[in-house]
């Protein structure tokens, strides 16, 4: 809900839908289990077989197991959930009434299919098989039959564990660019604590000697979420974080590194190798390719966890930017990360959907509604969209180069690129500590090294032709470009990117509301006015236009994409929109200027004169 005066309707249906009195909004497909409601229904000649039992023999941390099941009562509405722990029985429900039994299942699968998914007449025959993928999750695994639908789920039989080689492997890195240029963080998921073993990262220059650094290491408990679900049914253990410093980085140069842990008892585990390429000096003249969009979330090859088409985008996203992973330098994923909403095994399922990109390019993230906002405690909404993480699993699994990550905006510099990066879920308007870093951000910049200085945020604080902002009677969050247009302006920000709407929607040149140049496909000359781009279609479900076109709208796509900027050099950058669907690109326009057109005077970007200039 984005109107101030709806809050308290957003927290009385929060309640109606944790007491199962409301329909879930089907935004996370697992908030549809009632997984309190279970019953037990356990059948003789009921069974779920698997194969293989043992996961991961050559290293791998994905592998698919094929299920074989029976039940002698079939119906349309069972479903198959995929549990980890593979125990997971009354014994690991906290109480939270001593006078009351805990139900018979208190926590969620990590993910769930229809027993008829690929065996049609299997309410007929009561025998079904499903092929399902599993990634390495430190824990094993089992599979459970139910019957009763999600509504009112009855346990019918329950399979034997499957478990991965070392379900403990240093698994799934992400690099991010550290506070300096010259340096690259790695963070990785493992089920090592610091009392098992040292986390490290070996690495060097492709062809050179290796050297090791040392990681730090952190994790949360259940005690760190802010609520439901992510307290109670949505709760799994996250493991071990760690992150690794790179530093003093040779520009250009490729790198290599594996991540390590070495045990109390001297041996080691490692991962697989991997590679990276050091960023440009700040200013560098070469080319240089940078990804950006929101609100991707993520999705299961195997087709499990899907409901009402929320995500269908997500993979084909991620299978496209893999695709051309050598002609791209730099992620942004601008907010709604992965869309857990609170069932916390999602973020090791998105990390290990990311990791070919994510281990070989910066993936640098922003703060999104779906991470951050709970009720109370401090997200400048109110309303319930992390499902009580309260942006602890988006600052803990992904590294950033802020200040303080639990207020999540940073700046970061790639070659002939400056990015400011806005959290949108904190207070943005003049006087706030957000509002001073972002003025300091784009002043900052120095124009004739760094000539492409770029606003990003999650939130719409600039255009959107979105319904839903139109039936507020807005075409943007409240006090969103009233409170820093100025600042764009002053500071000639060539273009400001927004998520939040699940669209692509570029505007002209814009200013107080008004084209000051029109819209086109080529711009040259001296800086007139900002461009916003909504390049929120990264695979959360599509929101529609209004019928209504601004003015200032020039180019609208009902589709999932991202946009691709490249600076050919400090005169010359392209912004190309292209959709997931098949990577061709359907938008597109080129800034074309020397350093003399950025000195220039705009529309209130330069101090008024006096009579004695």
């Amino acid at each position: 809900m984005r109107l101030w005066s709806l809050n308290l309707l957003v927290m009385i249906l929060a309640t109606l839908l944790s007491s199962g009195a409301g329909k879930p909004n089907g935004e996370q497909p697992l908030s549809r289990i009632e997984i309190h409601k279970t019953t037990l229904a356990l059948h003789d000649s009921a069974y779920v077989e698997t194969s293989p039992r043992v996961l991961g023999l050559q290293g791998q941390n994905s592998e698919w197991v094929t299920l074989q099941y029976s039940h002698p009562s079939p119906s349309n509405d069972d479903w198959i959930g995929v549990f980890s722990p593979a125990s997971f029985s009354s014994s690991i429900c906290p109480p939270e009434n001593p006078k009351e039994s805990p139900p018979l299942l208190c926590t969620a699968p990590i993910k769930y299919q229809y027993a008829n998914y690929t065996t049609s007449d299997y309410h007929k025959t009561g025998k079904g098989s499903l092929k399902l993928q599993l990634i390495n999750q430190r824990e094993d695994f089992s599979f459970a039959l139910f019957s009763g639908g999600l509504s009112n789920p009855k346990l019918v039989a329950v399979s034997k564990e499957v478990t991965f080689a070392n379900p403990k492997a240093p698994v799934y890195p992400r690099l991010a660019q550290g506070k300096l240029w010259n340096e690259m963080t790695v963070t990785w998921t493992s089920g090592y604590g610091i009392n098992e073993a040292e986390p490290f990262v070996e690495w060097g220059a492709r062809g050179d000697s290796q050297v090791r650094s040392p990681a730090g290491t952190l994790t949360f408990s259940r005690n760190s979420m802010c609520g439901a679900p992510a307290r109670t049914v949505g709760w799994r253990d996250p493991g071990f974080i760690h992150t690794s410093f790179l530093k003093d980085l040779w520009p250009n140069k490729m790198y290599t590194y594996k991540l390590g842990h070495k045990l109390i008892n001297g041996s080691y585990v490692w991962s697989r190798s991997y590679s990276f390429k050091g960023s440009p000096y700040p200013g560098q003249d070469s080319l240089q390719q940078v990804v950006i969009f929101g609100d991707m979330g993520k999705a299961e090859a195997d087709g499990s966890n899907e409901y009402n088409n929320f995500q269908p985008g997500s993979l084909n996203t991620t299978y496209q930017l893999i695709k051309d992973l050598k002609n791209i330098d730099i992620v942004l994923h601008i907010g709604d990360i992965c869309y857990a909403n609170g069932y916390i095994s999602q973020w090791d399922q998105f990390t290990s959907q990311i990791e070919p990109i994510a281990s070989a390019l910066p993936y640098m993230i922003g703060s999104g509604n779906h991470e951050r906002d709970w009720p109370g405690t401090g997200s400048f909404y109110q309303n319930t969209d992390s499902g009580g993480e309260c942006g602890v699993l988006s600052e803990t699994m992904f590294y950033v180069p802020a200040e303080n990550r639990a207020k999540l905006w940073y700046s970061t510099d790639y070659g002939m690129f400056h990015f400011c990066i806005a959290d949108t879920e904190h207070d943005w308007r003049p006087g706030t500590e957000q509002y001073s870093f972002i003025e300091h951000c784009l002043s900052s910049v120095d124009r004739q090294k760094q000539p492409w200085l770029i606003f990003l945020a999650h939130r719409v604080l600039g255009y959107s032709s979105a319904d839903f902002y139109c039936d507020e009677g807005t075409s943007e969050e409240p006090m969103g470009r009233e409170s820093l247009q100025e600042l764009w302006q002053k500071y000639k920000v060539d273009i400001a990117f927004f998520g939040h709407v699940h669209n692509y929607e570029r505007t002209c040149p814009v200013y107080q509301n008004t084209c000051i140049r029109n819209g086109s496909n080529y711009y040259s000359g001296p800086f007139e006015a900002t461009t916003h781009v909504v390049v929120g279609g990264g695979g959360a479900s599509l929101a529609d236009f209004t019928t209504v076109r601004a003015r200032w709208s020039y180019y609208q796509d009902h589709d999932y994409g991202f946009a691709k900027l490249t600076a050919f050099n400090h005169s010359m950058l392209l912004l190309e929109y292209k959709r997931s669907s098949d990577g061709r690109v359907y938008d597109h326009f080129i800034i074309a200027r020397d350093y003399r057109d950025v000195l220039s005077c705009a529309v209130d970007s330069c101090s008024r004169t006096t009579l004695a200039s």
